[in-house]
């Protein structure tokens, strides 16, 4: 018997445990014993709940307990859930998180902790949800440099972006039938200010590159700012916007960055719809692999969770290999970076711009575009450095928005 425990009984917590209850056969196969849930911890009551058979309050009664080997901790936050994994794995119990905000920041300390104790630190639903990608990252594609990472990360932008090019909905009424569908929190900052794509691509980027990121030094873009009128340009080109988070190797050094992108039919991303999640890896051998599925949900995420339970249930008394250093990753200079850029202005007509001063600034414009929008005209940069750009923007009169182009 291999008892577990499960910290949190919110929406991924009540997964795991109905996970580990429903297919309590399958993974007695798999692991070679039964898998059986002996505390469940929240600071609620759960009446006419079956939790309430195995539900405490304290955590040190999951802690001071030899008979639990491993823990999944599906709490959120950072605290206390860092107080609480790095008093499991001390105790020499495994853990299994979901928690992204946790990996991001202590990642790194973690997972040498748990070497030390000789148990396991494991978080593949702390990124995509129940799309497998830890565990490529740090097994199957271990023979290639990554030489770039491009993810569409976070489900609900994807969905409210999807809304607006299918339905021409603006962000106000997107966000509210997001949140309305349970897609969104009510306060949706982390979401829509990219902020939960940003810890998820400093995860994937520590792990490609055996460094810590800091998430903190990510330039980060969300959507807020993307308008339905965005999206007429938009399909205008030929393309879709979507909120990407990318990491790519260039010159030796790592680049990171969260923003909005305008994209083409022949980027990989581009027919990633809805709550769907995928992310592009590209090594210098095996050139491109995708991975896509469901990047959140509280079954595809409590798979994942699970399926680390058993990965840990497997390595009990083993660490499992992570290359994943305390040493901090040096990132490269954003504003060094070159990037086309479509920029929106005010104009009654085409005639009334001044193409000398656009030409300055910016080199010369690869497209061109009056009234799409009425009183508007619209143009794409040449290939540009990020602090170029900035700089010329500031110079040119009646912008309205800009955002990163792709093609």
């Amino acid at each position: 018997m291999l008892n577990v425990a499960i910290l949190g009984y919110g929406t991924v917590g009540s997964g795991v445990y109905d996970v580990i209850c429903q297919n309590s056969q399958k993974l007695a196969e798999k692991i070679g014993q039964e898998m059986k849930v002996k505390y469940v911890l929240d600071l609620r009551d759960f009446p006419g709940d079956p939790v309430e058979k195995v539900l405490v309050h304290d955590f040190k009664e999951i802690l001071e307990d030899e008979e639990v080997d491993i823990i999944a901790e599906v709490m959120g936050g950072v605290e206390p859930a860092y107080t609480f994994v790095k008093q499991a794995l001390e105790a020499g119990k495994s853990v299994a998180t979901s928690n992204k905000e946790l990996v991001a920041k202590y990642g790194a300390a973690l997972i040498q902790i748990a070497k030390e104790h000789k148990v396991n630190f494991l978080f593949e639903a702390s990124v995509g949800g129940g799309i497998p990608i830890i565990r490529p990252l740090n097994s199957c594609i271990t023979a290639d440099e990554i030489t770039s990472i491009t993810g569409i990360l976070n489900g609900t932008t994807n969905y409210m972006l999807t809304k607006m090019s299918e339905e021409g909905m603006n962000f106000e009424e997107v966000l509210k039938d997001a949140q309305d569908k349970g897609y969104a929190e009510r306060n949706p900052e982390a979401d829509v200010e990219g902020y939960d794509a940003c810890r998820k691509i400093a995860i994937l980027t520590s792990l490609a590159y055996g460094k810590q990121v800091d998430y903190e030094e990510i330039p980060t873009t969300g959507i807020t700012a993307i308008s339905d009128n965005d999206i007429v340009y938009a399909k205008e080109l030929g393309a879709t916007i979507k909120l990407l988070a990318m990491s790519r190797m260039a010159d030796g050094k790592v680049f990171v960055r969260v923003a909005p992108m305008m994209i083409k039919k022949n980027h990989p991303l581009y027919h990633v719809n809805d709550v769907f999640n995928a992310i592009v890896v590209n090594g210098n051998m095996v050139d491109d692999v995708m991975f896509y599925g469901k990047g959140a949900g509280k079954l595809p995420t409590a798979s994942a969770v699970v399926a680390d339970m058993v990965d840990a249930a497997r390595h009990l008394g083993t660490p499992i290999t992570q290359i994943w250093e305390k040493e901090k990753l040096e990132l490269g200079d954003s504003a060094t970076e070159k990037q086309r850029f479509f920029v929106r202005v005010k104009s009654e007509d085409i005639d009334d711009l001044d193409m000398k001063l656009i030409k300055d600034l910016f080199g010369n414009v690869l497209y061109l575009k009056a009234n799409v929008v009425e009183n508007e005209a619209a143009f794409i940069t040449e290939s540009i450095e990020e602090q170029n750009f900035m700089e010329g923007i500031k110079q040119l009169p009646n912008v309205i928005n800009t955002i990163r182009v792709a093609f």
